[in-house]
């Protein structure tokens, strides 16, 4: 029967096999194998082949739907139509002769061989259009077949048990692995997989089963999708439990065209962790969120359960009280007073009858009654005039009172006017007027609803007040925001005379701009600078990039070079220098440059700071070293490290102050046993050292004749809690001469068990003390620091300090901007701001006028707040205030003196200003914390005419509250306050504006130059006075900058 007219009856599956001659010319050569694999692999890069599996075809006929199976096996001698199982059996032999002689095939075929495609008497079929595709692709299919049969010949000869298909592979799309079973580890197995990933194993890793190919030879394989990321596929082969196959440890790998490079791959991994973290983020956030909501309803809950119980003992209370009234209470008193009608209630209208005769109104023109209700709930609610009633016997008055709703007691008195102007009152001997409501409410729904009431109310002013603290929180997180950010641009702007990046903010990701002033350094005239770059902290995956010769930018001395920032960094290192391999550098004296990345993909990770110290405000401080090391530590805890503070047990401590105060620990040494107790003060880990041979217990932290003794044994203790807690800081920082043995302890004993990791810090605070102590601690130190730049060069000298200056520093200190906050500021009458500060500071005065008894009047008021000895200048501040009263100013003092004979001084001038101006001046000779902070807002000026002052604090405050700074220049006093007459431009240099006045020398002259100008401008030129009070308020002297500063001081000190 003609294969054209073959008929299926819907029952039976009919195989078709075409016949064909083998075409003489095609040659089973190796050299047609390419050309054959050419025209392969364009039918699989468009998804048109499908490897070894069969295909099947439906066939309609006549309207009936049929199914038939196509299967096109061609043998190069005939087709044959296979109508059974067994046919179909056979095809599949002679597909598997073909795979093993390796003939070339030839897809082309005429048109009269296609089933249903007649031109010679026969009728094209239904259902049959698309047979010459369909052959076409049984044709591909076949070669295909053919041509990995012939690449699994070539490789088994060729020693290769694994080879993939196509040759070349391609990102984004599939590509066969084939693997020779016999020739592995996995020859037995009879379940084979493929375990992969892309890129080194680092990107979308998979496992598949394989299948056994029916060509010649043990060849099995799988399809694996390539990502477009990919440039590289790595793999190996397992029997899914203990049996691998990896290339003798060394993985399978193929490399992948037209996918990422590693660079490209690497950014594009960050971009993926960026997302991550983003996603992170947002989850974290959510589930903060949520936790603040739960926390609130919690609180809410607990808030409303004090407030219901609040609200019952505030009724129990009232009706205690109104039962107490409601026995004496009657509804009249003979020949005094009554009420019509007899029987009345809540909202009533009833007549009130009073005879004034022989009562203490009794001659008063007129009479009034001032009444309430409920024991004068609310005050004073009814308030009528009585009128004569024209009763005989008496002086009888009446009004008419409307009872008040709810009212289970009326309560009254009598006087001669109404509220305000009354002088003459009746209120029954003290006891007042009081009468029952006959017909009140019953009191046990009174009494319910009262306390609802209550409830009610307590609920408000919960609410008001909780508001007002949430309003003022906020605004102070917004203000603490905005200021650490307007210091952070100070921060990178205060090179700019010698560096600067454009943009400003260097962002991860993209190309920054790095324009640099040779002339103002050690490179000023070279020839050439380079350009030496790196990323977090020298140590970026990529290391340092290679050096750049800077290009001159036109029409100025700087030079620029650019470079892309990786997205996983989150700080830039470089340096300058004058040539390709080295030569004379600008490394920032040891520190060299370093601006923090923004936007990138990865934290700084997070330094171990431990300071060992003596002092520690607020628990145990003696002057400006323990505050020092609370806001510093603080301050750099909040940049995101982790800071302890190991300290001293003193008997004297504030332990009020300490929270979460418990034992930690107990060891042995020195022949001593030492308790360790833990707790956390300013939200600092504090760690409490107490040997138990007594010598933290004098009652005191200085005055001992043992105290050089008792710090070296606390400094030796403190080190050996360390170790034996297996601490590991990067950073151990010691303070003075008291914690100075610190130093040479860790580099000669602790480095070499224990503390190996450790970098030591060392600041000096006061040069005046313990000189041999800090000379030694000096020398030890990795890095040193003072208290101000200036403070550093006027010490530069000192033999204790000048073999060591490649290592020493000056940092100014800062203020603890939530203690020194006019915003919050629970000692001072008005909370204000820079925006407000002329009012806030006009009611600070007030206050301070009027609790010192000064004359309330407007005139210029000096503060002058000190310890009272040599070095604070004293004779300059007995001259100043002097000086000020003659200008028709005020002064207010608040200081003490450790020395009797200037603490004698100092009384004996007090008692004489009392005498002579006394509501003028005001020497208050003693401590007083919340007396200061009234003084630094109510004064318009602050006094510091220090000899010398290493860094200064009270500058800083005064500062802080609007109070304009009047100093000598000295120290860090030069360093802070820049004078508005002369020093625009060094003020401009630091990021600022001219804050103050100050003055040379030590004599009357230098600072009644400084103070007469002050004063002057007070008087001449207000608006502008009040103009340089909010520049102050809002000029950064917190320790947001030199927590960055002393960041970058531990990094140093960790890379040297």
């Amino acid at each position: 029967m003609p294969l054209s007219q073959a008929k299926t009856s819907g029952q039976k599956k009919v195989q078709i096999v075409k016949e064909e001659e083998e075409d003489p010319d095609i040659s089973n050569s190796s050299e047609n194998v390419d050309s054959l694999e050419e025209m392969v692999q364009a039918s699989c890069e468009s998804n048109s082949y499908l490897g070894h599996n069969k295909r099947t075809h439906e066939i309609k006929e006549n309207g009936s739907e049929t199914l038939g199976t196509e299967s096109v096996v061609m043998d190069g001698e005939k087709t044959r139509l296979v109508t059974n199982s067994k046919d179909v059996e056979d095809v599949e032999e002679i597909g598997g002769e073909i795979g093993s002689r390796g003939k070339q095939v030839d897809t082309k075929l005429d048109s009269e061989q296609i089933i249903g495609r007649g031109d010679k008497g026969g009728d094209e079929k239904p259902g049959m259009g698309g047979a010459s595709e369909e052959t076409n692709l049984r044709a591909q299919e076949m070669a295909h077949k053919r041509l990995l049969a012939d690449l699994a010949d070539e490789n088994r000869l060729n020693g290769n048990k694994v080879f993939t298909y196509p040759k070349v592979a391609k990102s984004n799309q599939d590509i066969e692995v084939f693997l020779d079973r016999s020739m592995t580890s996995l020859g037995n197995e009879s379940n084979l997989y493929i375990m992969g990933a892309f890129n080194d194993w680092r990107w979308k890793s998979f496992t598949k089963e394989l299948s056994k190919m029916d060509f010649p030879g043990d060849w099995w394989s799988c399809r694996v999708h390539i990502p477009k990321e990919a440039y590289k596929m790595d793999f190996v082969f397992l029997n899914g439990r203990d049996i691998y196959e990896n290339n003798n440890s060394k993985d399978f790998e193929v490399p992948v065209e037209g996918g990422m490079d590693t660079f490209a791959f690497e950014d594009f991994l960050l971009e993926e962790r960026r997302r991550e973290l983003e996603k992170l983020a947002a989850e974290q956030a959510a589930k903060e969120r949520k936790a603040a909501e739960q926390r609130r309803l919690e609180e809410e809950k607990a808030a409303n359960d004090e407030d219901k119980a609040q609200a019952k003992i505030e009724v129990e209370k009232r009706r205690e009280k109104i039962n107490h009234i409601k026995h004496k209470a009657v509804l009249s008193v003979d020949n005094l007073w009554s009420m019509e009608p007899f029987e009345f209630k809540g909202g009533d209208k009833v007549r009130l009858y009073y005879n004034c005769a022989s009562r203490p109104v009794a001659h008063s023109k007129e009479v009034w009654i001032h009444g309430g209700y409920n024991n004068w709930q609310g005050g004073i609610s009814i308030v009528e005039i009585l009128s004569t009633a024209g009763i005989e016997d008496g002086d009888w008055w009446y009004a008419y009172v409307i009872v008040p709703d709810g009212a289970l007691l009326l309560d009254w008195v009598f006087a001669d006017g109404p509220p305000g102007s009354a002088g003459v009152y009746d209120n029954n001997d003290f006891q007042d007027f009081h009468a029952i409501v006959p017909r009140a409410t019953p009191e046990g729904l009174y009494w319910a609803e009262e306390e609802h009431r209550i409830y009610r109310e307590l609920q408000q002013e919960r609410k008001l007040r909780e508001d007002a603290k949430r309003a003022k929180a906020e605004r102070t997180a917004v203000m603490k925001t905005e200021t650490k950010e307007k210091t952070r641009k100070i921060f990178l702007l205060s090179q700019r005379n010698i560096v600067c990046t454009e943009p400003l903010d260097v962002q991860a990701g993209r190309p920054v701009t790095v324009f640099y002033n040779p002339s103002n350094t050690v490179l000023s005239g070279k020839p050439e600078v380079w350009f030496k770059c790196s990323f977090n902290r020298w140590a970026h995956r990529l290391g340092p990039l290679p050096p750049q010769k800077m290009i001159a930018v036109d029409g100025g001395s700087h030079v620029k070079a650019t470079v892309k920032v990786p997205l996983d960094a989150y700080m830039m290192d470089f340096v300058f220098c004058e040539r390709e391999d080295g030569g004379a550098y600008d490394n920032k004296n040891g520190m060299d440059y370093h601006i923090p990345v923004v936007g990138g993909v990865m934290k700084e990770p997070p330094m171990h700071v431990v300071h060992v110290a003596v002092e520690m405000a607020p628990i145990a401080k003696v002057g400006g070293l323990g505050d020092v090391v609370t806001s510093l530590s603080r301050a750099v805890q909040d940049l995101g490290h982790a800071v302890d503070i190991i300290l001293p047990k003193y008997d004297c401590l504030n332990l009020s102050k300490v929270k979460d105060f418990r034992f930690h620990s107990e060891y042995s040494w020195g022949g001593c046993q030492i308790k360790v107790w833990f707790g956390k003060v300013e939200s600092l880990s504090v760690y409490f050292i107490e040997p138990q041979n007594g010598m933290f217990w004098a009652g005191c932290i200085y005055g001992c004749r043992t105290d050089g003794d008792r710090f070296a044994f606390f400094c030796h203790a403190a080190l050996e809690f360390l170790v034996q807690s297996d601490f590991q800081p990067d950073i151990v920082h010691c303070h003075d001469w008291s914690s100075a043995p610190v130093s040479w302890l860790i580099k000669d004993n602790y480095k070499h068990y224990g503390l190996s990791n450790a970098r030591v810090v060392f600041t000096i605070h006061n040069l005046e003390f313990g000189t041999n102590l800090i000379s030694k601690a000096m020398a030890y130190a990795d890095k040193a620091t003072t208290v101000s730049f200036t403070y550093s060069k006027e010490v530069s000298m000192n033999p204790a300090i000048a073999p060591h200056l490649h290592k020493f520093h000056g940092i100014l200190n800062g203020i603890d901007p939530d203690i020194w906050d006019p915003f919050n500021d629970p000692f001072i009458p008005m909370s204000y701001t820079s925006d407000n500060v002329v009012e806030g500071k006009r009611a600070a005065k007030d206050a301070l006028q009027q609790l010192l008894g000064l004359k309330k009047s407007d005139h210029p008021l000096v503060g002058i707040i000190t310890r009272l000895t040599v070095q604070k200048g004293i004779h300059l501040i007995k001259h100043a205030i002097w000086r000020t009263l003659e200008r028709n100013g005020q002064v207010v003092l608040l200081g003490s003196a450790p020395d009797p004979r200037i603490q004698g001084e100092f009384s004996d001038l007090a008692n004489q200003l009392h005498n002579i101006h006394g509501d003028r001046a005001r020497l208050c000779l003693t401590y007083d914390e919340p007396l200061s902070h009234l003084i630094y807002a109510g004064a318009d000026f602050t006094l510091v005419p220090s000899l010398f002052e290493p860094c200064g604090l009270t500058q800083l405050v005064a500062m802080r509250y609007g109070s304009i700074p009047v100093v000598r220049k000295t120290g860090g006093l030069y360093d802070t306050v820049f004078d508005v007459d002369h020093d625009k431009q060094r003020a401009q240099v630091q990021g600022l504006e001219p804050n103050g006045f100050n003055f040379d020398g030590a004599d009357f002259a230098g600072v009644d130059y400084a103070l007469n100008r002050a004063i002057s401008i007070w008087y001449e030129s207000r608006d502008w006075f009040y103009s340089l009070c909010k520049r102050v308020m809002e000029q950064d002297w917190s320790w947001n900058r030199p927590a960055l500063d002393y960041m970058e001081l531990y990094h140093a000190a960790r890379k040297d």
